[in-house]
């Protein structure tokens, strides 16, 4: 399975990537991961990316 990056790396306060929704420790060990744990962690990755927008869509509001 491919790496999720999309080349927008940036971490936010808790160390998760606002591109592809990973946290530091599972970019740095992706390579070492099984298929079933890489998408067992892309699902975690889309949970983590859309709770990501919507909070920072609630920080966005007046």
């Amino acid at each position: 399975m491919d790496s999720p990056c999309i080349r927008m790396c940036a971490l936010n306060e808790e160390d998760v990537c606002l591109g592809c929704g990973r946290m530091l420790n599972e970019i740095t060990s992706w390579a070492s991961y099984s298929d079933a744990r890489r998408a067992s962690l892309m699902a975690d990755c889309k949970k983590r990316l859309f709770l990501l927008g919507k909070k920072t869509a609630s920080m966005e509001k007046p």
